[in-house]
């Protein structure tokens, strides 16, 4: 699977981090983040992830900021992006299952990087249910 990720100076280590379990269980990893924890404005991080999985160049998104309030936003901008802030595994997992969401929003100041992590593999590993929210899915998109 091919996975873009983006983040501000809230979340190299949180990256770090979640690109290193990626490649090691093969997925190809397109890094838009900083590396720095220099101040850096999210929107220039979160724009290029929501272009990824919009053009079919990422198959999913993961963006990181502080709360990852601003950076979902940002990428919630893109028609077709359902990025959902998650912060524990269960949402994660109810995220994708119900809600079919393309990006995962990881508040870096309020998870830890074990807790990113295991959001990220629960993300991953979930299905879309369909059935009945394929319908509440369909009116999320404005035309």
């Amino acid at each position: 699977m091919k996975i873009s990720i983006g983040n501000d100076h809230a979340g190299p280590e949180y990256k770090k981090a979640i690109v290193a379990m990626l490649t090691a269980k093969g997925h190809e990893v397109l890094n838009h983040g900083t590396d720095s924890e220099a101040s850096v404005d999210y929107p220039d991080f979160g724009h290029p992830v929501a272009e990824d999985v919009t053009s079919g160049r990422a198959d999913l998104g993961i963006v990181i900021c502080g709360s990852g309030n601003g950076i979902a936003m940002t990428v919630n901008k893109h028609q077709g992006i359902r990025a959902a802030l998650c912060w524990n595994k269960e949402i994660a997992a109810l995220a994708k299952l119900h809600n079919d969401a393309n990006i995962i929003s990881i508040p870096a100041r309020f998870t830890s990087i074990h807790q990113a992590v295991e959001m990220v593999e629960t993300f991953l590993a979930t299905e879309f249910e369909g059935g009945r929210h394929q319908a509440r899915v369909d009116k999320i998109a404005c035309s």
